[in-house]
This record gives structure tokens, sequence and C-alpha cells, in this order.
């Protein structure tokens, strides 16, 4: 059975445009990598600022540089799903060569193995 990757294309682009943003309301582009992406610095005033707002500005850098890791590895699948596409691999489980479940695909387009070799 093949699938019908312009419908799963039309959907990870959308994603990746999706991400692409939430990625970019907590980070930024590495300068020194551009695949990379890496938190903002909180802007807190040192020399003005007490104790409390510098270990606020710490703990949400901090949290915001664990959610970026998070969607960053959702960006990079994404890309990698749509080089697949662009190739004709996608689809195919990386662990066996078979195809991945359509139903698996819906529920998550960016998959890169089947249902029996799922993490």
């Amino acid at each position: 059975m093949a699938i019908d990757t312009n419908k799963f294309k039309k959907m990870l682009e959308k994603e990746l445009k999706t991400l692409e943003g939430e990625l970019l309301s907590i980070g930024q582009r590495s300068p020194s990598n551009p695949n990379d992406w890496e938190a903002k610095p909180n802007k807190v005033d040192a020399d003005t600022a007490d104790d409390m707002e510098v270990a606020e500005s710490i703990d949400e850098y901090e949290d915001n540089a664990g959610i970026l890791k998070q969607l960053e590895v959702q960006y990079n699948n994404v890309k990698d799903a749509l080089t697949k596409i662009d190739a004709g691999t996608y689809g195919i489980c990386e662990n066996n060569g078979h195809e991945i479940e359509e139903a698996r695909l819906l529920a998550n387009p960016s998959a890169k193995s089947c249902l029996k070799h799922m993490k």
C-alpha cells in the first residue's frame, strides 16, 4: 500500500512552521551553527536587579533551554521526514525497512519506525 506523501508533506510543512515559531519565541539560531538553536538570554540588569530577579531569570533561562531542546529534536525530525519525502524514502521503518503503518504516520508524521519498533 503506497501512502499519499503529498498529504503528509503538507502536514509536516505545517508542523515545521509551528515548531519554528515556538523555537523563535524562546530561542534563536546559534550564530556559530545556524542548524543549532540556543535559548535566548533573559534581559536583566544585574546592577539594578535584586537577587530574586536574577535567580528567576536564571530559572527561566534553564526552563527555556530544556523546552528548546525538545522542540529542536521535533524540528529536526520533521525536517528529516521532509527530506525523506523528497528522496522517496518516507514512511520506511529505519529498523527493518518495512512500511510504517499509515495510522502511525497520521499520529506522528515524522515517525522513523513502525509500531513494532516504536521507542
